[in-house]
């Protein structure tokens, strides 16, 4: 899927017209004065703060005779064309349904106040910085135990310390001299992966991806995937229905939702009012990676809003190689396949979708990798945004409205529960930073960073 973090990640040059903005949300500084070293198994003090700040987010590890945990959670945006946005609301729960829209704000977090108790209870001292704009509000780390600290306060971090963050920061050609936790998405050699990755090489730093924090075997130990899977279908069948029901109007600004269940009753609620405009008739689906935790969501979603006719396809049925002439006789098309590092055939194509007896209407790329050569949907070339959550194909395809959501932090629209979902998948693997340079997960995604740094022209 996609990517995604607390909300917020590769260091990528975005196009040129992508409106995606961008923050940070989470971050971790792991610190090492000179001078100290581990010693064997001998027990050791912890302590661990979690800040929260309106510039990154992340969590902080300064490594002295005590540990200390920095959690930082941004507020902070940036875009690719220099427009800086502001948060519409500080939290999900005080926004009505269909008043307000989420103003491409990424409200996830990579550490709940769950996972800050876990910490506080292994021992570390967690401390958060205020920040308005994330899920959890300041009292629920301040409940748990948590010492909160003034926004910012990760700034002047020593070049030791470790930074954890979910998406990339922004692309000033600054060097990148710490240690960095987040999703990057430049290790598959997307559209500007050399000169985003050049800046950690460059600077001395290095790049833990998070997409590449994986177990013994290969499986990534955290994933925002199945609330992605979710969100990206719901999004869609509100999308089919907003054509029938508005036939020619552009799809406005996403609807801001305080649980993935408000969600689904405000997508119901849609699709059973364009049902009628459809003849009675709900849409087919075809979810392509139905078997992962991405297309698992996706089937959730469609079934919990009253859709049935799913094409649930996975390996089996891709293996013979696209394009599919199922994609484009279906209403909706969700794809949730992991996008590897080898070019596969293209699910679908500007011919295929030119057919005369097509039907589809909505493609959901979860995935959301337009600019990477491998990207089997090769019909588009440009992100979409909570603001404007559609776009079109890259080219002019005749027959019925199509349009693609591109949105690569879904996750964000059910932020609650895909917060507390992945921060809880996610710890077992930050309590063991402070052995990195034997841990496997590390381990192994370090070594995915020097073969990459290794590849630069």
């Amino acid at each position: 899927m996609g990517r995604h973090s607390s909300s917020s990640y590769s260091f990528r040059s975005a196009p040129p017209n992508r409106n995606i903005v961008r923050r940070w949300k989470h971050q971790i500084i792991f610190t090492r004065p000179r001078g100290f070293y581990f010693l064997g198994n001998k027990a050791k003090v912890k302590t661990i703060s979690s800040v929260v700040s309106n510039e990154k987010t992340g969590l902080v590890y300064n490594f002295k005779a005590r540990y200390t945990l920095h959690v930082i959670m941004a507020a902070a945006l940036w875009a690719s064309n220099g427009l800086s946005l502001s948060y519409a609301s500080t939290t999900f729960g005080s926004m009505p349904n269909e008043t307000r829209a989420i103003s491409l704000a990424l409200v996830n977090a990579m550490v709940s106040p769950a996972t800050a108790k876990a910490l506080l209870d292994a021992g570390y001292t967690v401390r958060v910085e205020e920040s308005p704009d994330r899920i959890y509000k300041i009292d629920e780390f301040r409940d748990v135990g948590a010492e909160i600290v003034p926004a910012g306060s990760w700034v002047n971090a020593p070049k030791e310390d470790i930074i954890l963050g979910l998406k990339e920061i922004e692309a000033n050609g600054t060097l990148l001299p710490h240690t960095y936790i987040h999703f990057a998405h430049v290790f598959k050699k997307q559209s500007g992966w050399a000169t985003e990755l050049s800046r950690f090489a460059n600077a001395d730093g290095l790049l833990y991806d998070l997409e590449f924090l994986t177990d013994e075997d290969g499986r990534r130990v955290a994933a925002f995937g199945y609330w992605a899977g979710y969100a990206g279908t719901a999004l869609a069948l509100l999308s089919w229905a907003h054509q029938l029901l508005n036939p020619g109007v552009p799809q406005g600004p996403v609807p801001v939702v305080d649980s993935a269940s408000a969600l689904t009753e405000l997508v119901k609620g849609k699709v059973d009012a364009a049902r009628s405009a459809n003849h009675g008739a709900l849409p087919r689906l075809i979810v392509i990676g139905a078997l992962g935790r991405c297309g698992k969501g996706a089937i959730a979603a469609a079934e919990a809003i009253g859709v049935s006719d799913i094409l649930k396809w996975d390996i089996a049925e891709t293996s013979k190689g696209g394009p599919f002439t199922e994609v484009a006789s279906s209403d909706i098309f969700v794809n949730c396949v992991y996008l590897g590092s080898h070019k596969i055939p293209p699910f679908t194509t500007f011919e295929a979708l030119s057919a005369p007896d097509r039907r589809l209407r909505v493609i959901c790329d979860v995935s959301c990798d337009p600019n990477s050569e491998n990207n089997p949907i090769p019909v588009y070339s440009s992100y979409s945004s909570f603001e404007n959550p559609t776009v079109p194909a890259s080219e002019q395809i005749d027959g019925p409205e199509l349009r693609i959501i591109a949105i690569d932090h879904l996750p964000t629209m059910v932020a609650r529960e895909s917060s507390d979902e992945y921060s809880s998948l996610l710890l077992p693997s930050l309590l063991t930073l402070d052995r990195r340079n034997t841990e496997g997960v590390w381990q192994r995604a370090e070594r995915i960073f020097r073969e990459r740094v290794a590849e630069l022209p």
